[in-house]
C-alpha cells in the first residue's frame, strides 16, 4: 500500500582491513546498536556520490587517523540486522589497506583504535564476518 514502509532496507558501506609491515591489524573500539563497546574494522556508510573504494578510504582516517593507500579489493560481505524494528540488509566493500602516514585521530564514533597482532585480534574481534576477512587476508 502507498506510504507503507518496506519491510527491507538496503544499505551499503565500505571499510578497510589496514595490515601494516608487522602484520599487525588496526581495529577501533567502538558501540554497537546497544550502545555496548565491540571491536570492529573501520567501515562507514558511502557518501552521496563517493566510489567504494574513496569511502573506504576516508572512512578510515576518519575512525583511525591513518591516512592509507588500497591495496587490493576483498570479497564483499553482506549481512542481516535488525535496526528501528526494520530488517536491514547491509552489504560491505572491504579493501586491503596498508597505512602511509599518522594524519590526526579518531573522530567521535570511535573510543579507541589499537594495532594488534593477528591472534590478538582474532580474540578481540566480535562479529565472525571480521574475523573471516581477517583470516582470508
Amino acid at each position: 500500500m502507498p506510504g507503507d514502509t518496506p519491510r527491507v532496507r538496503f544499505e551499503f558501506s565500505a571499510g578497510g582491513l589496514v595490515l601494516d609491515d608487522q602484520g599487525r591489524v588496526l581495529l577501533i573500539r567502538a558501540r554497537d546498536l546497544r550502545g555496548q563497546p565491540v571491536w570492529t574494522l573501520p567501515k562507514g556508510a558511502l557518501a552521496s556520490g563517493e566510489t567504494n573504494t574513496d569511502a573506504a578510504l576516508r572512512e578510515v582516517r576518519e575512525e583511525t587517523g591513518y591516512r592509507c593507500e588500497v591495496v587490493r579489493e576483498l570479497e564483499p560481505v553482506t549481512y542481516w540486522f535488525r535496526r528501528d524494528g526494520r530488517q536491514i540488509k547491509k552489504t560491505v566493500h572491504w579493501y586491503l589497506m596498508r597505512p602511509l602516514e599518522k594524519v590526526g585521530e579518531h573522530d567521535h564514533e570511535v573510543d579507541e583504535v589499537l594495532w594488534a597482532d593477528r591472534n590478538d585480534a582474532l580474540a578481540r574481534l566480535r562479529y565472525d564476518s571480521d574475523r573471516r576477512l581477517l583470516s582470508g587476508a
